[in-house]
């Protein structure tokens, strides 16, 4: 449509705007393959103390074609694209490609199983029923899951299959809300029975990110379908394997045809139309804050549907001398280094009182150096893979750009083999506030510790950012601990831990971390509409 900005941009532009986080660019082969191709760095590197076979995942990839209507289709246009291994840098399999025709059908799906289909007239808690099926059906199949995510994503099994079971629980806990969500009744002046009902929102666009695609992608079907929702979801282009996995479980669970529709496609394409689309009544998107814009923008531009934002952060980590100094250290270190560093509320701002801060820095890099790179399925790996070579380089970068601002590269800053995308776990130390490894999102394993003085100080160095996803204090005296942490802007801030999650406690960001909440209670608003109805009474 010519009203939207997003579809009055060239193709280049759109690429621009909705690749997740640094430029890529794709080739089409004579047969209708989709093929990436990456600028290539040539970052130093370490030698690699293993060697990692892609025959050695398995054989196993599910599900390839997208999902519609309950249905496993090729796309419209018949194209697919590869989707490739971290750890081995070679490619899986091809999948399909959606993009405008095909959320087009997905939409016409959704819609009509939201007004006209069995999930229109099914009763609340028979739809729960559903979801707590969907749950049992990932228990059992949580080993394939894990491995699924492991190989497409190259973090490592261990931190996949925790992913797994905190998808589980999110399914669960959202299936016990399907029959407990309800209205007021509101006394009004005048003889009036008033009283409000939350109703679904209608057919709603997900847009899922690649650093967490089968938890995200729970966190995002949870609420939607515990309030009654139709979904048209698309997974991240780097990570679609376990997104279409899912959908082959959730018509095993006996969803109707259209309740869940996943589409594996590009943002520029797939993404843009879904949030452009005319008959989407809500988009929900995880990413990056300069794509969350552009979603906004869409939104604006044609149906003003609703948008919920889980965007990037800058966190602040805040230990100060009183602090269980080795516990501090753990918590920060799980904090970073999670997920290779591609964690949107990794602790990635260290914030350390000078008293302490030798020590905890001569601790943080002896804990860094133990952390072990390898095959994501040994029980030993401690350290996956970068998604992709485009991330690796932007990684790299930040790191060169760390030592050229004069920080101090105290270990790693290095990649380790040729194969695949693993980087050193790295730290820098003196790092003054307007170096940019100190205030850009790296989403990489890179930590940044500086010092501070005085509480004022390191409150007012804290809030000094457009983000405000998370934070933590790390402190013994908790009366301190509660005052800094309301003076932090931030969505959630950790206590002497980092990095708890859990379905009931919702997620989301102050500032440009985005808006709306994921998780808990707070999680069903986005997904509702409050309706008022107001009857006379008689005389």
């Amino acid at each position: 449509s010519s009203h939207l900005m997003i579809e009055s941009a060239t193709r280049s532009q759109r690429q621009t705007m909705f690749s997740s986080l640094v430029r890529s660019s794709s080739i089409r082969s004579s047969n209708g393959t989709t093929t990436r191709q990456y600028a290539t760095a040539s970052p130093r590197m370490k030698k690699a103390e293993f060697v990692i076979d892609h025959a050695s995942f398995g054989k196993y990839i599910g599900p390839t074609k997208l999902f519609i209507d309950g249905k496993f289709v090729d796309s419209v246009s018949g194209k697919t694209f590869e989707t490739e291994n971290p750890s081995t840098g070679t490619t899986i399999t091809h999948v399909a490609e959606a993009d405008k025709a095909d959320v087009d059908i997905a939409v016409k799906a959704a819609r009509k199983a939201f007004y006209e289909g069995p999930w229109s007239k099914m009763d609340a808690r028979d739809k729960g029923r559903l979801m707590y099926k969907l749950g049992d059906l990932m228990e059992k199949n949580k080993d394939q899951l894990a491995k699924l995510e492991s190989l497409d994503n190259g973090k490592t099994y261990k931190e996949a299959l925790g992913d797994v079971f905190l998808g589980i629980d999110c399914i669960r806990y959202y299936a016990g809300w399907a029959d407990k969500i309800h209205g007021k009744t509101i006394p009004i002046r005048g003889n009036y029975l008033c009283y409000t009902r939350h109703e679904p929102v209608g057919i709603v666009g997900q847009i899922i990110p690649w650093n967490f695609p089968l938890l995200m992608m729970c966190w995002k079907l949870g609420p939607a379908l515990s309030t009654g929702n139709t979904v048209v979801l698309k997974t991240a282009e780097q990570t679609p394997l376990s997104g279409l996995r899912m959908a082959e479980l959730i018509a095993e669970a006996g969803f109707p045809s259209g309740v869940v529709n996943v589409l594996s496609g590009f943002g520029e394409t797939a993404g843009a139309a879904i949030a452009s689309h005319m008959e989407i009544d809500k988009v929900a998107f995880t990413g990056s804050t300069e794509i969350g814009r552009i979603i906004m923008a869409a939104a604006a531009h044609s149906n003003l549907k609703r948008v919920s934002l889980e965007l990037g952060g800058k966190s602040p980590n805040i230990v100060f001398a009183d602090a269980d100094l080795d516990a501090a250290v753990k918590a920060s270190h799980v904090g970073l280094f999670l997920n290779q560093g591609q964690c949107c509320i990794a602790g990635s701002r260290l914030l350390v009182e000078e008293k302490v801060y030798d020590e905890f820095v001569e601790k943080s890099i002896k804990m860094a150096k133990n952390r072990k790179a390898g095959h994501p399925y040994e029980e030993t790996t401690t350290q996956g893979s970068q998604i992709n070579r485009e991330q690796m380089d932007k990684i790299m970068t930040y790191i060169q750009s760390g030592e050229e601002q004069g920080a101090k590269l105290a270990t790693g800053g290095s990649r380790i083999g040729d194969k695949g995308y693993f980087i050193e776990p790295t730290i820098f130390t003196e790092v003054k506030d307007e170096m940019k490894i100190f205030t850009e999102e790296i989403f990489g394993p890179v930590m940044s510790i500086s010092k501070f003085k005085s509480v004022d100080e390191v409150v007012q160095r804290a809030n000094n950012t457009i983000y405000g996803l998370g934070a933590a204090i790390h402190s013994k005296d908790i009366a301190k601990a509660h005052a800094i942490a309301n003076k932090i802007r931030a969505g959630t801030v950790y206590v002497n831990s980092y990095d708890v999650f859990d379905a009931a406690a919702p997620f989301g960001g102050f500032g440009q971390s985005g808006h709306g909440r994921e998780m808990g209670e707070y999680g069903l608003e986005q997904y509702t509409e409050v309706k008022t109805v107001i009857v006379p009474l008689a005389q």
